[in-house]
Order: C-alpha cells, then sequence, then structure tokens
C-alpha cells in the first residue's frame, strides 16, 4: 500500500504566510508516514486582485513559496505534487504551472495548464483567466513517483476528456487534479466529473482542493478526493475547513480494475 497525504487549504493573498501553512503540511505528512503530499491550484497565492497579486508573481527561481517548498521536502524526505503555482513567464504573461518536487527537492516535472477558465455563471461571478495567463500546450507525466507514473491536471482541466484520455493511454497510475473550483460549479459538477475521470483512466485520481472563504473575496468548493480507478471515493475532506488527510492506495487495484474491465485495451479510432 502507497499512503499519501492530501492538503486542503484556504490560501490567501500573503505568499509568506501560504509558505508556512505548506511548509508546516509537508512536516505533517511526513510525520503521518505519507510518501507523498498533494497541494491544491494556487497553493502560493490565491489573489483576484491581479495588480496586487501580480506584485508576487515573480519567475520561477525566484518563487518564494517553491523555494520554500523544496527545502521542506528534502529534509522531510518526501514528494510533493504542489499543485499550481502562478509564476511569470519570460515574454511577461503567467503561467499556471503544477510542480512535482522530488525527495531532494529537485524539479522532477513541470505542467501548465492548459484550459483556460474563462465563464461568466448565473450567480454573477465573472473569470477570464486567459487575460493575463498563457496556456501550456503539453501533455505531462512524471514517472518513479512513489504511486508509479503520475498524470498531471490542473483544476478547468478536468472538464475536457481529451487530455484524460491521453493520460489514460500513456497508462497512468494516478492523476492529479488539484483545483480552486467555485462553489456552484462545485455543487454542480465536482464529484461525478473526478469519479468518471478516474473511471475512464482506470487510473487514481487525488484532487486536493481549495476551500472557504478567501482573502481575495471568493469563496471556493473544498471536498479534496482520492478516488480509485473504479470510482469509489477514498477520501473527501468536506466542503467546509482546510486540513490534511490521508489515503491508502493499492497499487494492485489498477491491475485489477484494468483486467476485470479492460477500456484502455478496448479503445479504437474513431473517424469522423
Amino acid at each position: 500500500m502507497n499512503r499519501i497525504a492530501v492538503l486542503q487549504m484556504t490560501t490567501g493573498i500573503d505568499p509568506v504566510a501560504n509558505a508556512r501553512m505548506l511548509v508546516s503540511a509537508i512536516g505533517a505528512a511526513a510525520s503521518g508516514g505519507a510518501g507523498m503530499l498533494f497541494t491544491p491550484e494556487m497553493s502560493g497565492l490565491l489573489d483576484r486582485d491581479r495588480t496586487r497579486g501580480g506584485l508576487h508573481i515573480v519567475p520561477e527561481a525566484d518563487n518564494p513559496v517553491l523555494a520554500a517548498v523544496r527545502e521542506a521536502a528534502a529534509g522531510a524526505g518526501i514528494w510533493v505534487a504542489l499543485g499550481s503555482l502562478a509564476v511569470a513567464r519570460e515574454d511577461g504573461r503567467w503561467a499556471n504551472r503544477s510542480l512535482v518536487i522530488d525527495p531532494n527537492g529537485a524539479i522532477a516535472a513541470r505542467y501548465d495548464k492548459i484550459h483556460m477558465f474563462d465563464v461568466d455563471l448565473t450567480t454573477g461571478e465573472s473569470w477570464r483567466e486567459s487575460n493575463a495567463y498563457a496556456p501550456g500546450e503539453l501533455v505531462v507525466t512524471v514517472e518513479n513517483t512513489p504511486l508509479g507514473r503520475l498524470g498531471l491536471t490542473v483544476c478547468y482541466d478536468l472538464r475536457f476528456p481529451a487530455l484524460f484520455e491521453a493520460l489514460g493511454q500513456a497508462r497512468c497510475d494516478a492523476i492529479a487534479i488539484p483545483a480552486a473550483f467555485t462553489k456552484p460549479t462545485g455543487a454542480a459538477h465536482w464529484h461525478v466529473l473526478q469519479r468518471a475521470r478516474a473511471i475512464e483512466a482506470s487510473a487514481y485520481v487525488i484532487a486536493a482542493a481549495q476551500v472557504g472563504k478567501h482573502e481575495d473575496g471568493r469563496e471556493t468548493y473544498g471536498h479534496s478526493l482520492v478516488i480509485d480507478p473504479w470510482g469509489e471515493v477514498l477520501l473527501d475532506l468536506g466542503g467546509d475547513e482546510p486540513g490534511l488527510g490521508f489515503a491508502e492506495l493499492d497499487p494492485a487495484r489498477i491491475a485489477e480494475v484494468r483486467a476485470q474491465l479492460p477500456s484502455l485495451a478496448n479503445r479504437r479510432p474513431i473517424h469522423t
């Protein structure tokens, strides 16, 4: 069995305070016997005021939250799937970037969120991620994690089956879906989509989420999840409070499900 930890956060507008929470969670995850910690989207900074938040968005090499996480991961000897950070690109735009840190503190993989959250909700909320962030272009997996091959996605990517088909065809053992889901969309679609993606890929899904009322005025859905390849929910951290949860993942379960329902092997090309 592989023990993992999942961090549910209420990230604020101060990167220093957020880094302290992440470092504390890394220590607690390691003390709890986890081989890997998963954190939410925008773990280092959650600020809808882009003028104010932009003062803290720097190139990856200069990001103090990333530096603190790398140091803490190395000190605790634990893998960290850092859900995402806002980082400055060389072209002047930003990236919503997920990073995987190994137990030596090295960056094992980077993934830039492909699908931008550009929506107008009936609640009056309007989001235009593409106004500031450049979309990624590459499907990313990372080998030799404690869970085997890990596929990387971020939040709104959840709604695009082609990405998860690619990760399924890559035979990912687990897929990370860190998020900061709004309450209306979370209540409507969060659980059903997460379970569907696990079933489609015949893989574990680990979805660390933001929760509650944030300093920038937004409210997020929470319900960080761990789901097995059959679509069964192994962990749900609820929608009220931040916290750290643990789950045991059985690698044999992946082969068992794929043998019982070999949808990946049975896939045929669709011609239109």
